[in-house]
């Protein structure tokens, strides 16, 4: 079994927290980070302050205009 995790923004960060850690070994989790944020307070903290994984993909979208 495969569970895709998309995080991006602080509620999500917090609700990501409590699943994986109830995410079995044997269950491949992939988390991708939208990457919206690029204040080091509203993203990366957030993983070691709720001792997540770093996420497997980051897609560094950044905040900003929708078409840039």
């Amino acid at each position: 079994m495969k569970i895709l995790s998309i995080v991006g923004a602080r509620p999500q960060f917090i609700k990501l927290a409590p699943i994986s850690k109830k995410i079995k070994p044997e269950i491949k989790h992939c988390v991708i980070h939208t990457g919206q944020h690029f204040d080091n307070n509203m993203s990366e903290i957030f993983f070691h302050e709720m001792n997540l994984n770093v996420p497997n993909y980051n897609l560094n979208i950044l905040s900003g205009a929708p078409n840039q």
